[in-house]
């Protein structure tokens, strides 16, 4: 099937768009395409239509799930748990996400309740090897699984951590492929850049070269391409973690991979250690009802206190989307004890993110500062997006003339009208936390980014 296989099932929804069975069909349908995002917008716009729709709840659930969204299909998919009779898939895709992030023994008893709610809808082969369900533990073994009740991992359990050498990368880019962020980058600069340049000084002073620093905004600014340029401009390895890289369903092997991680690192001085998502491996402790959750953060902790082990040389720079999420232990002095936030790139950063994004492109006379000038609010990412849509505007055209069709400002400017800044929604969530839980003015600079 391909998705003009589907036009059938568009124009039958845009005909009948109440139809809640119909919507989810192409839903589904579209994230078996693995057109997950396009499924989530349609199924956005069914919640508007029915907000109290369980099935397009699920549904969309399952399209985050299938986008990468774990935390935001968690968040659905427990809305949907929490009514009285709920669907076998809801209890098999929250075991899923629990077990994504290391929850184990609560995978099991979800997985259970799938299965006692329906046995054919709830089963998923997969998922029941993952958690041992009903199997007997072999004796022979150091570590196993039984019902998802966890027995200690020993030697070579699956999961172990194996040769992390493939995570090391020597960025090539420096911040001059940056556009805009001076003062993110002055602030950097102070923090990592001139201790590594000038160690005789910061030594004298008795400030420790290394350190973290913690990057917060909107998601597409440039958080993640922040850092790698920093790794770049230092001439260090740039080592990025995910959450796989650390998550695992043995008990104490997600410690385990986290220290080998950062002793990888202190091998490697300097080194820059990249956490992105970092308050899904640092969520808030007094939230969690799960131990080996906590257990991971106090060996998070430890490790940036270097208790074992000297951090010197070592540069741990973390980024997250949800800041409100994160231990507030982190944020003691010595560990992310300088916090910065990313906004959306003004207008002379996004001009620069233009003229990058247009690089090697064939145009003709851009005028980047009237293109940056229309688009106040929109990321990174943003940008990007238009200048795709731009671009593929002009293929279609190219393709009609059967010759090459340079991009020029008016493309541009057609794109900017059908962009919307993506950053929005997380203003109105930042907003409510900088006005009413800004303990220690955390979130001072979000309060000036909107003028507040």
């Amino acid at each position: 099937m391909t998705p003009d296989d589907l036009a059938p099932l568009r124009d039958a929804l845009r005909h009948s768009p109440d139809n809640v069975p119909l919507r989810v069909h192409l839903a589904a349908q579209l994230v078996g395409l693995g057109l997950a995002d396009e499924a989530e917008a349609l199924l956005k716009e069914g919640l508007r239509l029915a907000p109290g729709s369980e099935p397009i709840k699920l549904a969309l659930a399952q399209a985050y799930e299938a986008a990468g969204k774990r935390s935001a299909a968690l968040v659905v998919v427990e809305d949907v748990i929490r009514t009285s009779g709920a669907p076998a898939p809801a209890y098999l895709l929250h075991a899923r996400l629990l077990l994504a992030a290391g929850e184990v023994e609560r995978a099991a008893r979800e997985h259970r309740k799938a299965l006692d709610a329906d046995p054919e809808a709830g089963a998923d082969p997969e998922l029941a090897r993952l958690l041992g369900a009903g199997e007997a533990p072999d004796p022979s073994a150091g570590g196993a699984v039984r019902d998802g009740r966890l027995r200690q991992a020993q030697g070579d359990e699956p999961g172990a951590p194996d040769d992390l050498e493939r995570l090391v990368e020597r960025p090539r880019v420096t911040f001059a492929d940056v556009g805009g962020m001076e003062r993110l980058k002055e602030e950097i600069r102070l923090k990592i850049i001139h201790p590594l340049a000038h160690p005789e000084l910061y030594r004298a002073y008795g400030k420790p070269i290394g350190g973290g620093i913690l990057l917060y905004g909107p998601p597409g600014c440039g958080k993640t391409h922040l850092a790698r340029a920093t790794a770049g401009e230092v001439k260090a390895s740039f080592v990025s973690v995910g959450l796989s890289d650390v998550l695992d369903m043995w008990i104490g092997n997600s410690e385990k991979n986290l220290h080998e991680l950062f002793e990888r690192a202190r091998r490697r001085r300097p080194c820059v250690l990249f956490f992105d998502e970092v308050d899904a491996l640092g969520a808030s402790r007094s939230d969690m009802r799960h131990s080996g959750a906590r257990h991971l953060i106090n060996q998070f902790l430890q490790e940036l206190d270097g208790v074992d082990a000297s951090n010197e040389g070592v540069l741990v720079l973390a980024a997250t989307n949800a800041p409100w999420h994160l231990d507030a232990a982190f944020r003691r002095p010595g560990r992310f004890d300088r916090i910065l936030f990313v906004p959306p790139p003004d207008e002379p950063a996004r001009a620069e993110i233009l003229r990058a994004l247009l690089r090697g492109k064939p145009t003709e006379a851009i005028d980047h500062a009237a293109v940056a000038r229309k688009t106040d609010g929109l990321s990174g990412a943003d940008l990007k997006g238009l200048v795709d849509r731009a671009v593929e505007a002009k293929l279609e055209e190219a393709i009609k003339r059967g010759g090459l069709a340079p991009l020029a400002t008016k493309d541009l400017l057609a794109q900017v009208k059908a962009t919307r800044p993506s950053t929005k929604e997380w203003f109105s969530t930042a907003r409510n936390h900088a006005l009413y839980a800004n303990q220690g003015g955390l979130y001072d600079d979000v309060l000036a980014y909107l003028k507040l």
